[in-house]
């Protein structure tokens, strides 16, 4: 069995220091308050039971929690306040400097906390390191000079979270649109040099790529492009072709019928588009941004979005070429061909793609294809977001169809009815029409709704006192992240605020204009729904008797949002957060500070956003129905999924779930799984076992568990994770059924 210390590092559990720690106190009380050698022993036994039953690697300060806990069992009182004295002082040098003693340990991988952390990042890598070193002492700072002493301690135990701690010092937001139709048709600024509007395709894809590493690097969320913006490129391609075969023929003294020539023009332009989607493939997979991943990048196929029949035509060839490719994977070490995590792919469902003898219906066929083998793309019914998605004056039905930023977090609808009036200053600007691309979010703040329950001991009325309580801490919390925005210069980061990616702000020029008016969203973010209700009324949430519970929790938290919005013309959205390592962090925590609950605290995560909990037979259709509600009171950024088996012999099935998705829910996901062994070649499912209290990844075929030595791809939270995940994160991976 396995412990983490303080600093991060994991070291084998050792009885002994429990029992020399109690022996310790029990020495410096009178003989008559002391316990006997049996009942040290008896208590530390109870420790160390308690510790393999935990259902994950326990901290120290877990450990020591529990040491109390079995001190006040025996009546042990004065024994009990002197380990706590002990505890306290311990406490005390320890805040002189833990700093350094973390930035040591992930220099010399011994961190596991910080090994686990994303699931897309390698800590062994020198970037990574340095990313992360500069991480810890802006989470340094934040918590001891920047943030409120409330909101630290809130974070610090787990009933809130303060996302991105780690790049908090700097003014950096967090996901965004980006507007790459204004920067390649009216050109941009890479690195002080003049990039000028692109004269073919596979040049503009290039470009793309720059674009998205200079942005990554700018900020710490995700950012989300639309193949539409290059669409304009394969007709500027055809014709550049064109000139280039008729010059040709004339060399040659030939001539050829004109449908002749646009049959080798359009050869030689799927070729060029062939290397243009490739380019943005393997440059995503290949860049490693300034904080040591590849950039976060999704993409965004809307039909809908062409300008015309013609340029619809053209977005078709690159989406059909850019599935293609993904469905074929990237090449790991070996030479074998694996799932990438990105570019994270969206394909939208549209009446002209969806059903079969739809004009575009093979491009559905051939996403369903991908998603059985490679978990991408996810799903946009365009026909619940313009139900969903309504700018000022319009109706249901009527509404806009947008990406995501990243993977779930969604800007709210125009508000302004003009386009903010091109606050932003942008060179594409339509008057009248909604504006998207080029807005982003400030950052995230999301409560522990478990915690909220728990504290409440299961009383109505004080569950709502509470939850008030939270959500106004939370609200404070946002309110640090958007004034640190406030008064970052256009300077800071060119690419972003000057050179059209959000923006082109003069030189000096404070994005405060952008913070306000609902240019920009803040997101409140949630988690836990499930364990929430659960606690409050003994039933899931998928149960008629939680379900109004569970209604009025999302209801009291969007009414919130809208009060602040009112009173700050600031744009609060409800967000479902896609916790990653936080979710096994709220669940250290609530064993802490509640300890095991059956069906609430006793697995090493709690579940994301409003999902059904992962361990509960439901069929896939009746998921998506019943999570279709609670996405609509999550407009800030939801996502649903379907866990399926591989499904790449029954792709009438994924069409069909496809289908359901277009009429039912605005957002969502097919997971399956897409691994692979480098020792023994075997390409099925890696499976996760349990070893001396810890849960590790093992090949069923050759018993291989060197992490080193397999590509996992596993959808973590709405995106793909291809490194490794920790115990809490492993943990719901696990108990996960299938839902077809």
């Amino acid at each position: 069995m396995k412990i983490i210390k303080r600093s991060g590092i994991e070291v084998a559990f050792d009885i002994t220091k429990i029992e020399n720690a109690i022996r310790a106190a029990n020495g410096d009380v009178a003989d008559s308050d002391r316990l006997s050698e049996r009942q040290i022993i008896y208590a530390s036994q109870n420790v160390a039971e308690a510790c393999e039953n935990a259902g994950h690697t326990v901290s120290v300060e877990e450990i020591q929690d529990l040491v109390e806990d079995e001190l006040m069992k025996l009546d042990k009182f004065e024994v009990a306040r002197k380990y706590i004295i002990y505890r306290y002082v311990q406490s005390l040098k320890r805040q002189k400097n833990t700093t350094d003693d973390k930035i040591l340990s992930l220099i010399e991988c011994n961190n596991e906390e910080v090994k686990q952390e994303n699931s897309n990042k390698n800590p062994t890598v020198n970037s990574v390191q340095r990313d992360y070193m500069a991480g810890e002492v802006s989470k340094d700072l934040t918590q001891r000079v920047l943030l409120p002493a409330d909101v630290v301690e809130a974070h610090n135990e787990g009933i809130i979270h303060f996302h991105d701690s780690d790049y908090f010092a700097q003014h950096m937001h967090n996901c965004d649109l980006v507007n790459l139709e204004d920067m390649l048709q009216n050109g941009t600024v890479i690195s002080g040099t003049m990039i000028e509007r692109p004269h073919s395709f596979s040049t503009a894809c290039n470009i793309a790529t720059q674009i998205i590493a200079q942005v990554a690097s700018c900020q710490y969320g995700g950012q989300s492009i639309s193949l539409t913006h290059l669409a304009p490129f394969v007709e500027v391609s055809r014709q550049k072709i064109r000139r280039q075969v008729e010059r040709e023929l004339a060399e040659l003294g030939l001539e050829a019928q004109g449908d002749k020539i646009s049959e080798v023009v359009e050869d030689r332009l799927r070729d060029e588009i062939r290397r243009g989607v490739q380019t943005i493939q393997y440059q995503v997979v290949t860049l490693m941004t300034t904080n040591g991943q590849a950039p976060f990048v999704t993409v965004f196929m809307y039909l809908g979005e062409a300008r015309s029949e013609a340029e619809k035509h053209d977005l078709a060839l690159i989406i059909e070429e850019t599935l293609r490719q993904r469905y074929e994977g990237v090449k790991n070490e070996q030479g074998v061909w694996i799932t990438p995590a990105f570019p994270k792919l969206i394909y939208v469902l549209d009446e002209d793609n969806v059903y079969e003898g739809s004009p575009y219906f093979y491009l559905t066929q051939l996403a369903a294809k991908c998603t059985a083998k490679r978990m991408v793309p996810d799903y946009i019914s365009a026909k619940k977001m313009r139900e969903l998605k309504l700018s000022k004056g319009e109706k249901p039905g009527e509404g806009d169809v947008y990406t995501c930023m990243g993977c779930r977090s969604f800007l709210t609808p125009d508000r302004s009815g003009n386009g903010f009036d091109n606050v932003a200053r942008a060179k594409n600007y339509e008057p009248g029409k909604p504006k998207y691309y080029g807005r982003f979010n400030q950052g995230v703040v999301t409560i522990n709704l478990v915690d909220v329950a728990c504290s409440s001991g299961r009383d109505e009325q004080r569950f709502w006192e509470i939850f008030d309580e939270r959500l106004e801490l939370c609200h404070k919390a946002l309110r640090c992240r958007h004034e640190r925005l406030k008064g970052t210069i256009s300077d800071a980061a060119p690419i972003l605020w000057q050179y059209g990616a959000l923006a082109r702000l003069d030189k000096g020029e404070t994005i405060d204009k952008l913070l306000y008016g609902g240019y920009s969203t803040i997101s409140l973010g949630y988690a836990g729904l499930y364990e929430c209700v659960k606690y409050m009324k003994g039933v899931s949430h998928t149960d008629e008797r939680g379900k109004d519970f569970a209604i009025a929790v999302m209801q009291r938290m969007n009414d919130k949002c809208a009060e602040w919005k009112a009173a700050e013309d600031i744009d609060y959205s409800l967000y479902g957060t896609p916790l990653e390592s936080t979710t096994y962090k709220f669940a250290k925590c609530l064993q802490r500070r509640f300890g095991i609950i059956p069906g609430v605290t006793d697995k090493g995560y709690i579940t994301n956003s409003y999902h059904v909990h992962v361990s509960e037979e439901i069929d896939a259709f009746d998921k998506l129905q019943f999570e279709s509600e609670f996405q609509a009171l999550s407009p800030g950024g939801a996502i649903s999924y379907v866990e399926v088996p591989n499904m790449q012999d029954n792709l009438k099935a994924v069409i069909r779930v496809m289908q359901y998705i277009y009429e039912n829910i605005m957002y969502a996901e097919l997971n399956t799984k897409s691994d692979y062994c480098q020792v023994c070649g075997y390409d099925g499912e890696i499976r996760i076992v349990e070893d001396d209290g810890k849960l590790v990844w093992e090949c069923p075929n050759c018993g291989n568990r060197d992490q080193e030595k397999m590509n996992v791809a596993r959808r973590t939270c709405g995106y793909i994770g291809t490194q490794f995940w920790n115990q809490g994160r492993t943990e719901e991976i696990r108990d996960r059924v299938l839902h077809l």
